[in-house]
């Protein structure tokens, strides 16, 4: 991920394995990552079970949010591929019956879009 990218607060892509030596505590038994990407500080990761949000809080970064989503609780998603002038792609992800989108993420030109829809859509569509 470039620098410029990452002051923007573009995501790119972590390697599964970066992941599991991170995150590896948070997964019961039977789940797997399967992509994950970062922010700045903060981390999302689509697992087979559910996504985690790894928010980063505070000046020093000691303070860690874990926060779980159950695929069966996005009830929708869109995703924005990026434009010619435009550096970065968007996913947005509604939980439940809220109006506007929960989460809200960007992502750098080196992140395939198509792959994080595909992903959700397997997960939440069955």
């Amino acid at each position: 991920m470039g620098i410029f990218s990452a002051l923007m607060g573009n995501a790119g892509t972590v390697s599964q394995e970066d992941l599991v030596n991170k995150y590896g505590q948070l997964l019961t038994d039977s789940e797997q990552i399967e992509m994950g990407f970062k922010l700045i500080r903060d981390t999302f990761i689509f697992t087979n079970k559910r996504l985690i949000l790894v928010d980063v809080q505070g000046l020093t970064g000691s303070k860690t949010e874990y926060k779980s989503i159950a695929y069966k609780s996005i009830t929708r998603f869109s995703v924005e591929t990026a434009g010619t002038f435009d550096l970065d792609a968007e996913l947005k992800i509604w939980v439940s019956s809220e109006l506007n989108p929960s989460i809200v993420k960007q992502f750098n030109k080196s992140v395939n879009v198509y792959d994080v829809q595909k992903v959700l859509a397997h997960h939440v569509l069955g």
